[in-house]
């Protein structure tokens, strides 16, 4: 690249940063209005719309009310993946739509849930809505005219199949209507007899059409038949304040990140800033593009997306300073540092892509949330990393940043004996280890549950209260909460408001009779309200079985692909199952927090131990590399020293890389609301835990099972004789 070139390549992708960043922050988005404002936010970050429905079966059994609440959460996941729908008391569920703020438009476009029938031309009622497992609307290509039409596919269950197999072979030719809420929605004619409970409802204008007849054939398909019992707008229920300060929070992590880049690896450290925040405007655009809903799970996804960004970066530049040292110039030393790191950066990348896909695929709500933020933010760190950093490097340099100083060296480091130290490296982790059956039984014993469950895992009790004024969410921290702690001796509360009114909703774990009446007898002396201005009644837990269970498999899954992956692309096993075993190590360390300090285990608990989970990884697979690429290159060397030597080498990178991601997290801790503090201390535990497991325990790991699985076993003495030797 010549020097005007670099110049004008300068210019351009600063005219273009500014450019996105007035798109994200101030410019024109889609409603006119800046893109980042356009970004949806969960219930839990900025509220949303809240719907109780009641069963018209006044004693409805436990499975028809498990089978309601299953489906209805599979339909409220198209306004969005953080939709949550639990029991309330006997016969009510209630549902909670992030995001939404017309719960009349919702309550149109859901209908009247559990009222569709399949009627025959006399009026025989031949199918239930219980006897449909699935209806979705597609797009096909007609066999015939091989012009696309637009179909619905319907899939029976068991008991339908049957149904309908008998009912189209008697209406052969004839229609059969499909009633929902009392009116006529679709009357397909029967072409054939259809035995094996799948058909085509064809005829569709448009997939829209098509989309809408299926939805509707999916609502009215419930259990139970349910009448909205009353909807309102809700406020976020962390606040107000959490999203605003956890983005200047974010901002601010992002700024200490590009200083402490810049102080630390000058020119590449511009470059490296400067990618960031074209990686920070094109995560922020790509949310609103893709209209993804941001909860704080989607915010770890976010953080750990940023930290692999850096992470990126720094394996690059530590690679270029290693050449520079070696001897090469400085364009030789660029080129060759983003050659050497490509494939860490990979592996590490798409390590944790696989499990980001996995975890999209199985899981459901947050889970999946987590998911689509944490792969759309791995795609743009590598794109970002890869090529914009690339991009400016070479700008930079060919614009006249060449002298060495600008870049520096590589400080020779003594070589530290990680392999020498593993049985103490060994023993203090199998303590670490113990600690958690340790702290699940005794909090087991003591306080009835191993972890600290919060309301979305275990439920609670519901209490709505008219307040004769309008509380603050800071007010309600300060003033209600600890009057309700009182009564319960538990801290996890959660409070919501609903929008317009004085009325705040109160959850608290279950509540017996007397704490119920505990309760309203401290509410009615402190705030001056009355008995009938409280209700209260047992809600069901928000995270279902249902979606524990997916959570647990999908996890699952993806060590399994993470470990084959592994195996694969490094050609041992042993390093696969070295980076599991460390991986499940930290997971561990993590949950034993949690046991020990009782920090409240619900949604972020998940998100927390995901975040875990996808940067744990990338800290042993940037050794794993090293190490593998140092074994031809020290064929004489002890195993030994090779392992230790590939440690010492990226010790700089994992000491760099935790640094800056802890910063951004750190900060998040210290402005954070107590939610979000509950929600960043327990991942700064795991940055420094997985970065302690990186260094100290794979490298050791791999080595003791090359040593002890080994196809060929070499005396260490004598090894050791030819190295003196050579020496």
């Amino acid at each position: 690249m010549k020097k005007k070139q670099s110049i004008i390549t300068l210019v351009v992708i600063f005219v273009l940063t500014v450019l996105l960043g007035y798109t994200v922050a101030v410019g024109w988005g889609a409603t006119g209005v800046g893109a980042m404002k356009n970004i949806r936010t969960g219930l839990d970050l900025s509220g949303g719309v809240s719907i109780t429905y009641e069963a018209s079966e006044a004693n409805p059994s436990a499975e028809d009310m498990t089978d309601t609440i299953g489906k209805l959460q599979k339909r409220v996941e198209q306004y969005s993946n953080e939709a949550l729908v639990y029991q309330q008391g006997d016969n009510r569920i209630s549902i909670e739509i992030p995001g939404a703020s017309d719960a009349n438009t919702i309550l149109e476009e859901l209908g009247k849930p559990g009222s569709l029938t399949f009627q025959d031309a006399s009026g025989n009622v031949v199918l239930e809505g219980t006897d449909i497992a699935d209806a979705q609307g597609v797009a096909q290509q007609n066999s015939t005219t091989g012009q696309n039409q637009y179909v619905v596919n319907l899939t029976l269950n068991d008991s339908g199949k049957d149904k309908f197999a008998e009912a189209t072979a008697a209406n052969i030719g004839k229609p059969i209507s499909i009633i929902y809420d009392g009116n006529t929605i679709s009357s397909p004619t029967v072409n054939s007899t259809i035995s094996d409970g799948k058909c085509e409802i064809t005829g569709m204008s448009s997939i829209d059409a098509a989309k809408e007849l299926a939805s509707t054939i999916r609502i009215g398909s419930l259990s139970l038949e349910l009448n909205e019992l009353y909807s309102n707008v809700v406020a976020a229920q962390l606040g107000q304040d959490a999203l605003s300060s956890s983005v200047v929070a974010g901002m601010i992590g992002i700024l200490l990140v590009i200083i402490f880049l810049i102080c630390v690896y000058r020119i590449p450290g511009v470059a490296a800033g400067w990618a960031l925040i074209i990686y920070t405007g094109l995560m922020l655009g790509a949310l609103n593009a893709f209209d993804l809903t941001l909860t704080l799970p989607g915010i770890a996804g976010i953080i750990l997306s940023i930290g692999m960004a850096v992470d990126a970066n720094v394996i690059i530049y530590a690679r270029i300073r290693e050449e520079i040292t070696a001897g090469k110039s400085i364009k030789n030393a660029i080129a060759a540092g983003f050659q050497k790191a490509f494939s860490a950066i990979l592996d590490g990348n798409v390590t944790t892509l696989i499990a980001a896909a996995i975890l999209y695929a199985l899981g459901s709500g947050s889970i999946r949330g987590f998911a689509m933020t944490l792969a759309l933010g791995i795609v743009l760190s590598m794109f970002t990393a890869l090529v914009i950093s690339r991009l400016l490097i070479n700008a930079l340099f060919a614009a006249g940043c060449k002298a060495e100083k600008l870049y520096g060296r590589q400080k020779e480091r003594k070589l530290i004996d990680f392999v020498g130290k593993k049985k103490f490296f060994f023993i203090f982790s199998f303590v670490l280890i113990l600690s958690l059956p340790a702290g699940l039984i005794l909090h087991q014993v003591k306080d009835g549950q191993a972890l600290n469950y919060s309301l979305e895992f275990i439920g609670g009790t519901s209490t709505t209260v008219a307040f004769s004024e309008d509380y603050s969410m800071s007010k309600l921290d300060s003033d209600v909460q600890p009057v309700v702690q009182g009564v319960t001796g538990d801290a996890n509360i959660m409070f919501q408001k609903v929008v317009d009114s004085d009325s705040v909703i109160i959850k608290t774990r279950e509540l017996s009779v007397e704490e119920r009446q505990s309760l309203d007898t401290a509410l009615i002396e402190k705030f001056g309200v009355t008995q009938e201005d409280i209700t209260a009644e047992n809600i069901s837990a928000t995270m279902s079985d249902e979606m524990t269970r997916d959570a647990v498999f999908a996890v699952t899954i993806s060590v399994i692909f993470m470990l084959v992956y592994i195996w694969l692309r490094f050609k041992d096993i042993r390093f696969a199952s070295s980076a599991i075993i460390a991986l499940i190590h930290d997971i561990i360390i993590v949950i034993a927090f949690y046991a020990w300090f009782r920090f409240s285990a619900g949604s972020s608990f998940i998100a927390v131990l995901l975040t875990i989970l996808g940067y744990s990884i990338n800290g042993t697979i940037v050794i794993f590399d090293r190490i593998r690429e140092n074994l031809p290159s020290m064929k004489k060397e002890d195993l030994s020293v090779v392992v230790n030597t590939s440690i010492t080498q990226t010790l700089t990178r994992s000491i760099y890389s935790s640094l800056t991601t802890f910063a951004t997290i750190f900060v998040l801790y210290l402005m954070g609301v107590p939610s979000v503090k509950e929600f960043s201390l327990p991942i700064i535990i795991g940055i420094v835990t997985g970065t302690y497991t990186s260094v100290c325990l794979t490298g050791s790991m791999w080595y003791v099972f090359k040593k002890k699985l080994g196809k060929k076993k070499v005396p260490e003495k004598i090894v050791a004789s030819k190295n003196k030797t050579k020496k």
